[in-house]
């Protein structure tokens, strides 16, 4: 008798994504938590810092003063002035507010603008390592990843020379991220200026991840939007999660040519509509506002960064990139694999997770299976202390 195969009852295109692996680690390190045991959390990539005052003091007076039913799909006039000017101060752009979509977090606007972009068939370079997402999100939509191997012995500098190897006739867009999550490397301004150039000239979007843009520890921080000759194929996404520590918040936005921004703000319009109201209010506070947190914030970072890399250099075996911006370091744990029973990133994680009670995530959640991502956006004490477990761990192994 003939037997019928069962299909999966869920569309093909949630079935091509994956958790994303930063969120499954949080999770699974939450039961630990619950059950009383001390974790040094190096895992979630989120500032330790709070909220400035005056933004929190934003949000809290657009609720006492009712600012809390619909607006525009892609933010209030207010807002969008205060993100195009913000950027233009800073980057020297010269957006316009119709150029400009807020939306719920970054991660939101990346999503749009991929989907917006990005149809089946269609190549999206992607350099290796990767954010979590941009894989998942690319795959969603029904595009190809081509990935672009950065050189570990560069500290996993891009250059404009590996992309162009990359591009075929079916190129559609390109993912830059400057700085990087998870490898912390920084593009040289040419080579950027170089993908934009090169990309515009062949008609590809570079969609510019600029969430770690204020992280920028070589003193020379940039945004692709500086580069407005190759405005008309350029998305620039935008957070304000990192820079003035409001993840929670859920404040991003994308910076782009006026068709594709209407386009990003249509599809919004049917799934999440406009940004929280009060935190609208907050956001135009934030760019609006006094910019020393930034400073003050990039500061320290570069203090823990210095920190976490003298104490990786204690732990014989491992070696790691040195992070030009962002709050991760990418160490290589490759002697370690084939001992003890570790043969991949993700068993080394659980095993740190479970054994020494540290919180990484492993290297391939961001396309390398040799590392693991640390975050140290926490305190000194905490990264010390975290560093030693890793120390005892991997002598025991």
């Amino acid at each position: 008798m003939a037997t019928t195969a069962v299909s999966s009852p869920f569309s093909a295109r949630v079935n091509r994504i994956e958790v994303s692996a930063t969120i499954a680690m949080t999770a699974e390190a939450a039961k630990l938590r619950a059950k009383g045991i001390d974790l040094c959390d190096m895992g979630m990539g989120e500032p330790h810092f709070n909220t400035p005052r005056h933004i929190k003091d934003a949000g809290i007076a657009a609720i006492e003063q009712n600012f809390t039913k619909y607006t525009a799909v892609g933010g209030v006039p207010e807002l969008r002035k205060a993100i195009v000017k913000r950027h233009a101060t800073d980057f020297g752009s010269n957006y316009t507010p119709d150029e400009a979509v807020a939306a719920t977090g970054g991660k939101q606007a990346l999503f749009n603008a991929i989907q917006v972009l990005v149809d089946h068939g269609d190549e999206v370079i992607i350099p290796v390592p990767y954010w979590v997402s941009f894989k998942d999100i690319v795959e969603y939509a029904g595009g190809k990843c081509i990935y672009v191997e950065a050189d570990e012995d560069q500290d996993f500098r891009l250059t404009a020379n590996m992309i162009e190897r990359a591009i075929t006739s079916r190129t559609r867009a390109i993912i830059l991220n400057s700085p990087c999550n998870p490898s912390g490397a920084v593009m040289n301004p040419d080579d950027m200026r170089e993908v934009l150039l090169m990309a515009h000239r062949r008609g590809i979007y570079v969609i510019a991840d600029e969430c770690y843009v204020y992280l920028n520890f070589t003193g020379d921080t940039q945004s692709a939007g500086s580069v407005s000759e190759a405005r008309e194929h350029l998305v620039i996404i935008g957070s304000l999660s990192k820079s003035y520590a409001m993840t929670g918040w859920r404040s991003g936005y994308a910076l782009g040519p006026a068709p594709v921004i209407a386009q990003i703000s249509k599809l919004q319009s049917q799934s999440t509509s406009n940004p929280a109201s009060m935190v609208q209010k907050a956001a135009i506070a934030a760019l609006e506002g006094p910019q020393d947190c930034i400073a003050e914030f990039r500061a320290d970072y570069i203090r823990l960064r210095d920190q976490v890399l003298a104490d990786l250099t204690r732990i014989p075996g491992v070696r790691c990139a040195r992070p030009e911006g962002a709050f991760y370091v990418y160490p290589n744990i490759s002697a370690y694999l084939g001992r003890g029973g570790l043969k991949s990133s993700i068993d080394v994680a659980n095993r740190l997770l479970h054994e020494a009670h540290v919180v990484t995530v492993p290297g391939e959640g961001f396309g390398t299976r040799e590392h693991i991502r640390l975050s140290y956006a926490t305190s000194g004490a905490v990264l010390k202390e975290a560093l030693q477990r890793m120390k005892n761990f991997f002598a025991s192994v």
